[in-house]
């Protein structure tokens, strides 16, 4: 029978029945009372007239005003407004109707009726909200008697979203919360009461959870960027409770929030910071209107690469990626975002020469994102001609071929791994990066050694192609890394495999990582490194043990952290610059140029030509990484089957200073 009262509206004409008969029976009392019980009096003095007429327009006002249409259950203050209006037009009406059409037509006697009707509007309007009032707590009653798991929660803050929140949780069908009351580190609104519910201290979090049995927490997500607040939220883990999080209003539905968009709080919510502002003006400049390849355009940044330089008008984006279905996927995706972009989807190697010269060819793009690469350090430990082909190769071929079709920028995407490298994919990408610096003002002709492309390089002196590098750490939420596997092992209940209690990284979110290539993009002249403001490393365990307390879960009591040793070619440590090196401000504070050392393009490009003859000629990788170690003097393995060449060369470094001396 519950369930029936709560899944089933009361009609609308029984809503309108009830609002009659309350307002007709408040009617007859004002009058009774106005004319002090004398029935017999009451009757001689036409009482049906005027009752009969009261009721006639009090029925056809709030029919007019549809008084009757809303669900009770869900009334608000605008319900209890309609109320008073409906009430104050059928008096207004009355006494036009009374004064100018019944008195004169019916000569009837005349009572105080203005005493009447101010009477009349007090009772009535007070009964017609404490209806709905009444309606709405029984079936709160009911909902919250028929919830067979109840959740306490405490609303972060006490402004308008906060009671817009509480609003939407009470008023769900699907909704298993319990409002305890509003918690705040607001000073003003503390011991206050906000829609009869109380505000408490936010530092009383621990205390609070005892006395009101509270499970949860309901925070803006956007009040996760306050520092302040990032505080309470992990007093909140550490004690057991769990977070949830709600969208800022703005992306609230139809202006209203749903209790689906009510999502447990992530990792990434936690480690955001401030959002970035970009001169949206400068990349505009640079995008609208031009012809944009982004290689790599299926990856986690070359996909939100694609998203935010669509928002930019480009004249046509090129996605260019060998990987078929998450390239298929982004199709759908920016299809149906953006339904008059020209989207042109190629699918190809980078390593494949034929396919690239193919697609300068037919699109000519302007612009160039590089974003495809090998990532994944361990695998290229194991692989290292792969990563020697598509890290250096691919990028190589990129290049040439955009000074070839007069590309105008040439942005890579490269890591914080090619400082001072310690494992194949860092040392591969460091390479990468210094062919692309010495492609800067180089004289053209000196390139016409690639037969594959001096056709096209007769009629130019010197390289129109500004050469940019972006060098940045860790994005959260990338394909393969850490806080997917940690959030899929927490749903196994398995351990989380950490390699070492004390290794460290940098993190930042996909979408800052590729505004700020964005704006490096724009702002870069040719040769330069940017670097990125990556903010405080963090932890890897205590990365675990956040995710595992997000999860409602104890570590090490629930889930296990396992320490499984550095992989190969694993650094303790990233940084961004080299010991060497030096970063120089630019306009955006989150944004430094690093001033490298600055490599002669005949010797690059003949260390790199030798460097690709032992790949492809020979198969020994111990050659091929020595070669690599050449190229690069910093790169010293570790936790590697290649430091055995690190040894080597110190050993005969050692032998050649004994001999001299």
């Amino acid at each position: 029978m519950k369930k029936f009262i709560l899944a089933n509206s009361i009609p609308r004409w029984v809503i309108l029945l009830i609002d009659q008969v309350i307002t007709s029976w408040s009617f007859v009392l004002a009058f009774f009372v106005i004319t002090q019980f004398e029935f017999s009096n009451i009757l001689r003095g036409h009482f049906f007239i005027y009752t009969g007429l009261y009721c006639t327009v009090s029925l056809s006002v709030f029919f007019l005003m549809r008084i009757h249409t809303g669900v009770i259950r869900y009334s608000n203050t605008q319900d209890i407004v309609r109320i008073f209006s409906a009430v104050l037009a059928t008096s207004f009406i009355y006494i036009l109707l009374l004064t100018m059409v019944i008195i004169p037509v019916y000569h009837i006697n005349t009572i105080n009726i203005f005493t009447v009707l101010l009477i009349n509007f007090f009772i009535s309007s007070s009964l017609l909200v404490m209806l709905r009032i009444g309606a709405k707590s029984f079936f709160q009653f009911i909902k919250r008697s028929t919830t067979a798991e109840k959740e306490t929660v405490l609303i972060f803050g006490s402004d308008t979203s906060s009671m817009l929140i509480k609003r939407a949780l009470e008023h769900s069908n699907t909704s298993r919360f319990v409002i305890a009351g509003f918690i705040d580190d607001n000073q003003q609104n503390i011991n206050k009461y906000i829609q009869q519910k109380k505000v408490y201290p936010a530092k009383n979090i621990e205390q609070l959870r005892l006395k009101l049995k509270v499970d949860k927490v309901v925070v803006m997500s956007e009040d996760l960027k306050s520092e302040g607040r990032k505080k309470i939220i992990e007093k909140c883990l550490e004690i057991g409770l769990k977070i949830l999080t709600v969208p800022p209003t703005e992306q609230w539905i139809s202006g209203k929030l749903r209790v689906n968009q009510i999502k447990d709080l992530k990792i990434e919510d936690l480690l955001q910071r401030d959002p970035i502002v970009i001169q949206s003006d400068n990349i505009s400049r640079e995008i609208t209107g031009k012809r944009v390849l982004v290689t790599g355009g299926a990856g986690s940044i070359g996909s939100e690469i694609v998203r935010q330089v669509l928002t930019f008008d480009p004249a046509m984006v090129i996605i260019c990626d060998q990987a078929e279905s998450p390239l298929h996927e982004l199709q759908l995706e920016v299809e149906e975002a953006y339904p008059d972009a020209n989207l042109k989807i190629y699918i190809s190697n980078i390593q494949n020469y034929n396919r690239m010269y193919a697609l300068f060819e037919e699109f000519s793009p302007e612009i160039v994102f590089h974003a495809a690469a090998y990532k994944h350090v361990p695998m290229m430990e194991n692989n290292p001609s792969e990563a020697i082909l598509t890290n250096i190769l691919g990028t190589k071929t990129l290049a040439d071929l955009s000074i070839a079709f007069d590309v105008e920028k040439f942005v890579m995407i490269s890591t914080d791994k090619a400082v001072n490298p310690t494992n194949i994919m860092g040392a591969s990408k460091r390479i990468a990066e210094i062919y692309i610096q010495s492609l800067n003002d180089v004289n053209v002709q000196s390139l016409n050694n690639i037969n594959y492309i001096s056709s096209r390089l007769n009629d130019l002196t010197h390289s129109k192609t500004k050469f940019v590098t972006t060098r940045f750490g860790n994005v959260l939420g990338s394909n393969g890394s850490v806080i997917p596997r940690f959030r899929a092992q927490i749903e196994k209940g398995a351990p989380l495999t950490v390699t070492h209690p004390e290794i460290t990284r940098y993190f930042m979110t996909i979408p800052e990582a590729c505004q700020l290539v964005l704006e490096a993009g724009s702002m870069g002249k040719g040769g330069e490194i940017f670097l990125f403001d990556m903010g405080e490393p963090v932890k890897i365990a205590d990365l675990a043990r956040k995710m595992i307390k997000l999860a409602g879960l104890i570590p090490d009591v629930d889930i296990k952290i396992v320490y499984t040793g550095l992989r190969p070619g694993e650094k303790l440590y990233e940084e961004l610059l080299n010991k060497e090196e030096e970063s120089i401000p630019t306009h955006h504070d989150k944004i430094k140029i690093s001033k490298v050392r600055t490599y002669l393009y005949d010797k690059v490009a003949s260390d790199i030509k030798e460097l690709l003859t032992l790949v492809q000629k020979e198969n020994d990788d111990y050659e091929v990484v020595k070669k690599m170690k050449d190229i690069v003097p910093e790169f010293l393995s570790k936790n590697s089957k290649y430091e055995e060449l690190d040894y080597n060369v110190s050993t005969n470094n050692s032998l050649l200073i004994q001999q001299a001396s």
